[in-house]
């Protein structure tokens, strides 16, 4: 009897390939980056369609997949990967599985693992042809992020609350100002906009660790410390092309001033148009904002963080010397040594595999250049909880965040250059009001108590102490320096001054403020009346916590009975500090009490915060996708000087394609200038519009408006 041999099989082609994308970046949480192109996170399967030119038989064809990214990958390096089709996914590796056949189609998952190296990959397929011949095909690229949404991956973040705030949410808000008045400035972050993905590996690919070794730094990239400490020294220009130049100089001619900016996406798109040419100008704010940008969009949940009176401690030494004469002038000094009004950095999320356990979670990272760290102006990641612990010793950079936050302030009266006695040792003083964007809440969250246990209590000395002994060693303990610190914090006064402001300040009007001084019994003078010199002086702060020189001088002479209290009143003229403010717009007023029976000093501050012109901004009717939407944008010059050279700036992901800028002209004091205009929304779901109004008098004049936007045509 004859035996029928099945025919053999034509052999096996490639004829076309479905990425599904559209399908895959809605699972994987990155379709609003857009579904053109595949962008998947680790961690996670997604799906394929393969045809060809006959029906797949999976015991006699025999396909491999091929993933790689960067310059030369490697199997060796992880930036390779070779797998077969199986029935059943073998866990935490590369792999394609769960297949089905359906006529000539083969549809197949494929998962990656949760450690992969994150960047742009092509994916192939060998066909095997026999006799150890094969085919190959390209099947197409992928983009391949970190994972928060996967319990494998160490940026984890189980709660999806959390996660649409610190990952998906585009705009959100910095803070600054002073402690006692914190602004709210609207930031569009943008991460989504398309060619923000891409903008992201070419500045890791310009970074100074690729440039020395690609495929070593590429394989590095599976790492999120390691990413996350690249991106905090390409953020800043001062060691490679980084993509802001930092300027405190308060010259912003040879580019835009850091006032100006109202978003990150125009800051990268800039950058990256010039081949990489440093945008001027940023100071903390927008270096922290475009990190967060760079590190939601690669899938690390980040958030902004704002720290003020923050202290810069070069010498590690946790205290930080200011210096006032006699005449409450508050001196420059040629140290390095500064308090910040207010600093901005990022925490990111992550596992720490690096370290002992108990250092997981948020994670401080500073992008704005203020010291080496390992040779390149870098800063993180630092645990937050080891820095509240005073864990100093923990890597990156934790002793410099620790002082950050928790360094002491000694005030000293100088006379003839000399330092003659401490007025203030503040243990207090610096890392207040730490502050977060609420989640899913315009309003700000003090996170204060994660940094450090309440000032005073005894948890917070005794951490003090610890990192004190780490950050010193135990020579320090017996310092004439500290000796002098303890007899000085026990110091008694014959009398307390405050000074309070009479009413709210506006800029453009005279400030009032009122001295109250009360008379309180003391070792020297116990008994009797006493008379005080107070002697007046206000200066405008730059950011940095330097003055300029004095724009105001008063003094003021009381005799004081035992047991009494007076008041007096103060006024500085608007004239006074008409065009002497900083950017910082704030104006400290320092007073020293010299006491006239013993020459002895005694010390009153008070920071005046100057807010500008309100803006508002309203939009009539529902927003809905493809539809004008009518916005409303009023501003009254509330200035006794009129606002000239007008300019308008909106932006906002989503709702704007890049910036609408407009002309506006002057404004005269006292007047109201009202715009209309319609805008065409893109995208559906919370939108935030950014407006900025920008005068030769007044660079920063900013307002929000939160619009939901619908889908088209929706109910």
């Amino acid at each position: 009897q004859d035996q029928h041999f099945p025919p053999p099989l034509a052999t096996l082609q490639l004829e076309s390939v479905d990425l599904q994308s559209s399908r895959n970046n809605r699972e994987h949480h990155t379709q609003e980056m857009g579904v053109k192109r595949l962008t998947v996170r680790r961690g996670q399967l997604f799906y394929l369609r393969l045809s060809f030119s006959r029906p797949f038989q999976s015991q006699s064809d025999h396909i491999t997949f091929v993933a790689e990214t960067g310059p030369k990958p490697s199997e060796l390096l992880g930036t390779r990967a070779t797998f077969f089709l199986t029935r059943v996914r073998p866990g935490n590796v590369w792999s394609a599985s769960d297949f089905t056949i359906d006529s000539n189609s083969l549809h197949v998952s494929l998962f990656t693992p949760a450690n992969a190296v994150i960047g742009h990959y092509i994916l192939k397929i060998e066909i095997s042809q026999g006799q150890g011949h094969s085919v190959t095909y390209p099947l197409g690229t992928f983009i391949l992020l970190f994972n928060p949404w996967s319990p494998e991956d160490d940026v984890y973040l189980p709660s999806e609350i959390l996660l649409q705030e610190y990952v998906m949410q585009d705009y959100g808000f910095v803070y600054k100002g002073h402690e006692r008045f914190i602004t709210s400035w609207p930031w569009n972050y943008g991460q989504f906009e398309e060619d923000i993905i891409d903008i992201c590996f070419e500045i890791l690919n310009k970074s100074l660790h690729y440039l020395k070794n690609p495929a070593k730094d590429c394989s590095q990239r599976n790492d999120v410390v390691y990413v996350c400490r690249v991106m905090s020294a390409m953020i800043n220009s001062n060691d490679d092309n980084g993509v802001l130049q930092g300027n405190w100089s308060e010259d912003y001619s040879e580019g835009v001033s850091p006032l100006e900016w109202n978003g990150s996406v125009a800051i990268l798109r800039q950058w990256s148009a010039r081949g990489g040419q440093p945008v001027k100008y940023g100071q903390c704010w927008v270096f922290a904002s475009v990190m967060c940008t760079v590190m939601r969009c690669l899938g690390v949940p980040t958030r902004v963080v704002s720290n003020f009176r923050s202290a810069h401690n070069v010498d590690r030494n946790l205290t930080i010397d200011t210096y006032y004469d006699r005449n409450a002038e508050m001196l420059s000094t040629q140290k390095r040594d500064k308090i910040w009004n207010f600093h901005v950095w990022n925490e990111c999320w992550m596992i720490r595999k690096d370290l002992p356990p108990g250092y997981n979670g948020w994670q401080v990272l500073d992008p704005t250049p203020q010291q080496t760290s390992s040779g390149l102006f870098c800063c993180g990641p630092a645990s937050v909880k080891a820095i509240r612990e005073g864990d100093v010793h923990l890597a990156y950079d934790t002793p410099f965040v620790y002082a950050e936050v928790n360094a002491d302030e000694v005030i000293w009266l100088l006379r003839d250059g000399q330092a003659q006695e401490i007025l203030a040792h503040n243990t207090s003083s610096i890392g207040k009001e730490i502050s977060t964007k609420m989640v899913g809440s315009d309003q700000h969250q003090s996170i204060t108590s994660s940094y450090k246990y309440p000032e005073g209590s005894p948890e917070e000395r005794a951490v003090f102490m610890k990192a004190s002994r780490k950050m010193l060693g135990p020579q320090r303990a017996s310092s004439p320096f500290l000796d002098l610190l303890e007899s000085g914090g026990l110091r008694d006064e014959p009398a307390q001054l405050q000074l309070h402001l009479a009413r709210t300040p506006e800029w453009g009007q005279d400030l009032q403020l009122l001295l109250r001084i009360r008379r309180v019994p003391d070792s020297t003078h116990p008994q009797g009346p006493i008379g005080l010199l107070v002697r007046f002086c206000a200066q405008a702060l730059l950011h940095g916590g330097g003055p300029r020189k004095p724009l105001w001088r008063h003094t003021v002479r009381v005799n004081l009975d035992f047991g009494k209290e007076t008041q007096r009143p103060l006024l500085l003229p608007y004239s006074n500090y008409r065009s002497k403010l900083t950017d910082e717009k704030l104006i400290r007023v320092s007073g020293i009490a010299e006491v006239e029976e013993t020459g002895r000093s005694m010390l009153v501050l008070k920071d005046i915060s100057l807010e500008p012109p309100h803006l508002s901004v309203e939009v009539s009717e529902r927003a809905e996708v493809g539809k004008a939407l009518r916005v409303h944008v009023t501003l009254t010059n509330t200035l006794m000087v009129a606002l000239s050279s007008c300019t308008m700036v909106l932006e906002g992901s989503g709702l704007i394609n890049g910036q609408i800028t407009k002309d506006l002209g002057t404004l005269v004091a006292g007047h109201t200038l009202q715009i209309q205009l319609d805008l065409y929304p893109t995208k559906a779901g919370p939108r935030q519009l950014q407006v900025l109004i920008s005068s030769n008098e007044v660079k920063e004049i900013k307002g929000y408006k939160d619009i939901f936007v619908t889908v088209a045509g929706a109910p």
